[in-house]
């Protein structure tokens, strides 16, 4: 299954059939058909919202939806964790639900992914797009994601596909940045990033980018940095230990003393007791934050202005 997942995302990323092997070739057709399906099921959802047929309810308060174009790494939580901590900074308590289509927004905020924005600009399962591009016109904000691990020239594209949708849509630049972390045995003691400096590491993620994650761990500065990635949102299973047990033993034998696995978060809160037979291997969670890179005047406290006037605060 993990291969057929593999396969389905190398097509929707590749723009070069001539790279695909037969099992990808083979896929294709299906892939197209359900992403027809797929893609004549929304517009009749968004026709029948857009006549009324569907209605939108207005809260008393105001909504911010946070949302993405494609599927995984696209930066929505720490988004949405950054806005609720700017939010309780104005006294305000955010009410964060994941569900919103037949709500009123006052605010829209589009994430994109910097590292892998478009696709080959299909809808799924063919591409990676959950909506047609256009829908990039109903935002109020465009977030690029991960811009820090991104040529410049990249950057540039992406801006140029956005303003090229809606001109005068604001685009603001994000990076994850580590900040510290704990045991798995021990959640409440604090570890400084230098606790890997010199040790040897296997980074084990169920996320949208595990790029940006191994990344981010070579940047703190370990001995060796080795991965085992799964799918977006999987969940570990004992099969999956005794895999990472095994990959354990072979650095262990390769550098002469035990590794150090580590996991995000969003992996620990999927399930902190299956990492529990890891043991006698040490497991470490990564904590990071999402923060703004100033560019062309967008930065922090732009979007914070953003904020109290889209939003009358």
């Amino acid at each position: 299954m993990e291969k057929l997942k593999q396969a389905v995302k190398e097509i929707a990323y590749y723009r070069h059939q001539a790279k695909f092997s037969k099992l990808h070739l083979s896929l294709i057709p299906f892939l197209s058909l359900a992403s027809s399906l797929y893609g004549a099921l929304l517009y009749i959802r968004q026709s029948l919202y857009r006549s009324g047929f569907f209605s939108k309810n207005r809260l008393p308060v105001p909504v911010i939806s946070v949302g993405n174009l494609t599927w995984g790494g696209n930066g929505k939580t720490p988004m949405a964790e950054f806005i609720a901590k700017r939010l309780a900074d104005y006294g305000i308590s955010p009410l964060i639900l994941t569900r919103h289509w037949s709500l009123c927004r006052d605010l829209e905020i589009v994430m994109i992914n910097g590292l892998m924005p478009w696709g080959n600009c299909k809808l799924l399962p063919l591409g990676p797009l959950r909506e047609p591009l256009i829908a990039i016109k109903r935002a109020n904000i465009a977030v690029v994601h991960h811009a820090d691990l991104v040529l410049e020239q990249k950057l540039k594209d992406i801006k140029l596909v956005v303003q090229e949708i809606k001109e005068s849509l604001p685009i603001f630049y994000t990076r994850m940045t580590p900040s510290y972390f704990f045991e798995l045995r021990n959640i409440s003691k604090k570890m400084h990033l230098g606790a890997v400096l010199n040790a040897v590491v296997l980074c084990v993620s169920a996320i949208g980018s595990p790029y940006a994650f191994v990344r981010a761990m070579e940047k703190i500065g370990p001995l060796f940095v080795d991965r085992f990635d799964f799918s977006d949102h999987y969940s570990f299973q004992l099969k999956d230990i005794q895999m990472m047990r095994g990959r354990l033993r072979q650095l262990e034998d390769k550098f002469g003393y035990k590794p150090i696995v580590i996991v995000t978060e969003k992996d620990y809160d999927r399930d902190p007791e299956i990492l529990k037979h890891l043991h006698p291997f040490k497991v470490l969670v990564l904590c990071s934050e999402m923060q703004i890179i100033p560019c062309n005047g967008c930065n922090e406290d732009s979007f914070k202005s953003l904020l109290k006037e889209l939003l009358e605060v």
